[in-house]
């Protein structure tokens, strides 16, 4: 399960070292501490990293098909929590070390800002493979922080981005060696510790309204 861990103002969520899917549980703990970096008092910032092969590969599917009556319910708090980490009242770094995937995808931009090992591992929103299509609201958050062109290209082609394309395409912001990864996050983190507080996330709410305002839509959430 996803733990909390701190180097002087960087707080540092590790989201597990498995494919660190989006059980219900899993999401109920990344909320709480959330809820311990937003509550602290001080400069502070947020890097967001994992442990092994995947950093995320998504929706917990078999959760899902085992708990279809939930489905609803479920993409309400996968919303919540991208708007969430969207609007975060501090500086948000992915440490993307491994396979990012699907929400995992989603999840890392919903960051300010993404740190990806150059050498192995991919980026993908692979819906278009797997039928199945992106929500309003994810659509609109992947398309508030791409590029026109990188948000038509991922989205309708499923294309994996290796570490290099990803910062060409402007999916990711640094693509450094596999052992600088968590270092380099930490350094982008570390120089922005001071740009916190509801300024700070009065303007990235109101940078992204239309695409808040699609993720935390209860009543229509599946479009």
């Amino acid at each position: 399960m996803p733990t909390l861990d701190r180097q002087d103002d960087v707080f540092i969520l590790d989201i597990g070292d498995t494919e660190n899917r989006f059980h219900p549980d899993w999401i109920a703990s990344v909320n709480t501490v959330l809820d311990e970096v937003e509550k602290a008092d001080g400069p502070r910032a947020l890097v967001t990293a994992a442990t092994g092969k995947f950093f995320s590969n998504g929706l917990d599917l078999d959760w899902l098909f085992a708990n279809p009556e939930r489905h609803r319910d479920y993409v309400v708090s996968v919303h919540a929590l991208l708007a969430r980490m969207l609007s975060l009242p501090v500086i948000t770094v992915a440490a993307l070390q491994g396979h990012t995937f699907a929400a995992g995808a989603m999840l890392s931009l919903a960051h300010d800002f993404r740190v990806m090992r150059a050498d192995r591992g991919f980026w993908c929103l692979p819906e278009a493979d797997i039928n199945i299509p992106f929500t309003p609201g994810m659509s609109a958050l992947i398309q508030a922080r791409l590029t026109p062109q990188a948000a038509h290209e991922s989205m309708t082609t499923a294309r994996r981005y290796g570490g290099g394309d990803a910062l060409a395409a402007g999916i990711v912001d640094r693509a450094v060696d596999e052992d600088a990864v968590r270092a380099t996050a930490l350094e982008i983190a570390g120089a922005l510790t001071a740009k916190t507080g509801p300024t700070l996330g009065t303007i990235k709410s109101r940078m992204y309204a239309p695409a808040l305002e699609a993720l935390r839509d209860t009543e229509n959430p599946l479009g």
